[in-house]
């Protein structure tokens, strides 16, 4: 991954947590690195511990943002899901994966987020 990448993916999570706290979810982790993939944020809404895959794209050379999560991706992170909740000897506990896609127009500079509940 590129240093360019790298800050559109961090600015983009910034982005994420931003919009998440207006909407009165508390964040709760960033960044959590399992042996399978990193969980983006960990947020709570209510009583629903809620994983964020968090997408960003400044261009349309591979799809906008909402078409960068397939089928391995999200294998991966159902995976690091499970591990995470094990580490932490969370059972019984509701949760649900969510994905942000936040596409960017550079030459306009401005932010279109969409938000999907429950992608899996």
């Amino acid at each position: 991954m590129t240093y360019y990448s790298r800050r559109i993916g961090h600015f983009g999570e910034r982005l994420a947590q931003n919009y998440l706290k207006c909407r009165g979810y508390k964040i709760v982790e960033t960044n959590v690195k399992t042996s399978y993939k990193e969980i983006d944020i960990i947020a709570r809404q209510k009583d629903i511990l809620v994983f964020i895959e968090v997408k960003t794209r400044t261009s349309l050379s591979f799809g906008r943002a909402d078409e960068g999560i397939g089928y391995y991706k999200l294998q991966n992170l159902k995976k690091a899901i499970a591990l995470y909740l094990s580490r932490n000897n969370i059972f019984n506990k509701k949760f649900r994966l969510d994905l942000i896609a936040i596409d960017i127009n550079r030459s306009t500079k401005t932010a279109y987020l969409k938000h999907y509940k429950e992608i899996i």
